[in-house]
């Protein structure tokens, strides 16, 4: 694929999204913000529910609390409802003492709504995605109001990762909803209560919804009066209403932020994204049995070409989970690129028998110009060299329902083009790759089945010693990079774009949207 084609995929899907559709909003309001919060990877997730949302935290995190949460700068866990929190030597037991706080309906939070939370999150029936990395979790105590105390029945290195994503929910409110019918009741959209700084007011289906300032929050009261998250037919859509002052964020991709660099009316912040982009094969599918046949893609994909063209040089190829320097060992395979290997490779494996020309479904929930320019670059790589993969590009819902189907058609996606984290905890890939979390268990949803590698991250998750566990994480690599679960391709930057005129507005670009420190009850638009 030469990057003349790339740039003229780039200037089809420019001309034809040129015009987005605009939602419709309300009026602007004085000491207001409104933002494109969940434009971006994952999207809007269809409801509002923190246990099954994959992204979307940036704006969740308004008005729902987490116990702990990462600082800004993604390097440490901190208390949030939780205003302390140790962790027993054994690293078995967590106990947080929580923070004197009130539900937006002015009930008080306690302990109990802790421990209900986290059972819930616990139970896979009530839809939460969150159920796989809890199963270390033995038993929840509340020994008096304001204690929770977490058991592990083992050490596992991504405890406090975790529950930075398990934003506390009302007992009194939800209690009496079966757990298996939560995850899309309507309580999420229409009557929803948290303890963040913002309270839900009202969501007008598709358009926006508007949070009040919680004048009772125990941080003080908001500097701003609401916040409002719109909703784009398209990132394109969103770039326009932020141009037209309409809003005052929006997440972009690589390829708009040099409209805006120089530009005094806006800031760009630039971050790791934190999010390894991945091919991955459905080890349920024949096709991918043989490991040259899986080296093969790799060796057919121009890396370094779709990163230079496409993403304007804001990512880092990926030879494994990881990029981080001290978690990716020595002598790894680079897989440089190499397309006269891999049609060696699929001739050795008798590639013309085992599938041939046959159309391959690549599905994937990346909807942005820039991910399909570059599912275009790599159906056209892959061609070259004999194997004709076809993008299937669906919603966030659509994609989970069929990845994480206990007995799924392996022709509705016999790869997929996705992302999971690789940080700030390493061992959050955990559950993408341990055969453990095969579905309806976890979501290793290419099926991975490789002793080697569930070894490797067991030994990393289960030691104690954290300068210790970097040596397993690069076990993890090593075995990635040799048996390929995976053809890991890159880790990209992610942008944000702000008006100049918001002050204090913190946004970091966290994998899922964070949840991170974003104090939203500091933020204000100067006049």
């Amino acid at each position: 694929m030469k990057l003349k084609m790339i740039a003229s995929a780039l200037a089809i899907s420019a001309a034809l999204l040129s015009a987005g559709a605009v939602s419709m909003a309300p009026a602007a309001q004085a000491a207001t913000l409104s933002g494109g919060f969940d434009v971006g990877p994952g999207g809007f997730q269809g409801n509002f529910n923190p246990l099954a949302a994959t992204a979307g935290f940036t704006w969740l995190s308004v008005y729902f609390e987490p116990l702990v949460s990462y600082d800004e700068k993604l390097q440490k866990v901190v208390g949030a409802l939780a205003d302390t929190y140790e962790v027993s030597p054994d690293q078995l037991t967590y106990t947080f003492k929580l923070a004197d706080a009130k539900w937006h309906d002015g009930k008080p939070f306690t302990s109990r709504d802790a421990k209900f939370t986290i059972e819930l999150a616990k139970d896979a029936k009530s839809g939460s995605v969150l159920a796989a990395r809890l199963k270390a979790v033995a038993s929840v105590e509340a020994p008096d109001e304001h204690t929770l105390v977490i058991k592990l029945s083992a050490p596992s290195a991504s405890t406090l990762d975790t529950m930075t994503k398990v934003m506390m929910l009302p007992e009194h409110a939800l209690a009496s909803i079966p757990a298996d019918q939560l995850a899309k009741n309507s309580w999420w959209s229409t009557t929803p209560i948290g303890t963040g700084p913002f309270k839900f007011t009202k969501y007008v289906t598709d358009q926006y919804v508007e949070l009040a300032a919680n004048t009772d929050y125990r941080g003080g009261k908001p500097a701003l009066e609401r916040v409002i998250n719109r909703y784009f037919a398209n990132p394109a859509a969103a770039i326009a209403a932020l141009r037209a002052g309409e809003i005052q964020f929006t997440y972009v991709d690589s390829n708009d932020v040099s409209t805006f660099k120089g530009d005094e009316a806006f800031k760009v912040i630039e971050g790791d994204s934190f999010v390894v982009n991945y091919l991955g094969f459905n080890h349920d599918s024949p096709i991918w049995k043989d490991i040259r046949v899986r080296k093969a893609v790799m060796y057919a994909i121009n890396r370094d070409a779709i990163i230079k063209s496409l993403y304007g040089g804001a990512a880092k190829p990926a030879n494994c989970a990881y990029v981080v320097d001290q978690l990716v060992p020595q002598g790894v395979d680079t897989y440089a690129y190499d397309p006269e290997k891999a049609k060696k490779l699929l001739e050795e494996a008798g590639w013309a028998q085992i599938n041939g020309d046959k159309p391959i479904t690549l599905l994937t929930y990346y909807t942005t110009p820039l991910a399909t320019n570059v599912l275009a670059a790599v159906q056209a790589m892959l061609a070259q060299v004999g194997i004709n993969v076809v993008p299937r590009a669906v919603d966030t819902p659509t994609y989970n329902s069929i990845v994480l189907n206990p007995t799924p058609d392996v022709a509705q996606f016999q790869m997929v083009y996705a992302g999971l984290q690789n940080g700030p905890d390493a061992g959050s890939i955990n559950v993408g790759l341990n055969e453990k979390q095969i579905p309806p268990a976890g979501p290793n949803v290419v099926r991975a089945r490789m002793p080697d590698l569930n070894k490797a991250l067991d030994s990393a998750l289960a030691e104690p010693d954290a300068s210790k566990r970097v040596a397993h994480y690069q076990d993890v690599c090593k075995v990635m990079n040799a048996n390929l679960p995976w053809a890991t391709l890159w880790v990209a930057n992610r942008y944000g774009v702000v008006s100049a005129k918001l002050k204090d507005f913190t946004w970091t670009p966290a994998p899922g949207g964070g949840p991170y420190q974003a104090h939203p009850e500091k933020w204000s638009i100067a006049e």
